[in-house]
């Protein structure tokens, strides 16, 4: 899933990519992993975009469609809910400053 965060990773596509019915898919997954594939997509989605503005500058609209959100509005809908704090501020809080010249 990490290799394809760009890629549609619903239910129905997982399933079919390793030959089991969506139903039977999503209860396996939450009996395995003990969460849905939804939350454990959008978990990977998080820390891929989370890496991605502490590491780069790439624009945060960069930043979304590289890690799989449909759009920036839910990347920010995503990290408001979960961390509490929009794209663009926790970039500002946590981005790796490299210190160039002196």
């Amino acid at each position: 899933m990490l290799e394809h965060l760009r890629n549609e990773l619903s239910v129905d596509v997982l399933a079919s990519r390793v030959g089991m019915s969506p139903r039977n898919f999503a209860r396996v997954f939450r009996a395995e992993m003990k969460t849905t594939p939804a939350k454990f997509v959008e978990g990977l989605r998080l820390e891929a975009a989370r890496r991605r503005l502490q590491e780069s500058n790439a624009s945060l609209e960069s930043v979304a469609a590289t890690c799989g959100f449909r759009n920036c509005d839910a990347m920010r809908s995503t990290f408001k809910r979960v961390l509490r704090v929009a794209p663009g501020e926790y970039r500002w809080r946590f981005q790796t400053r490299h210190s160039g010249a002196a």
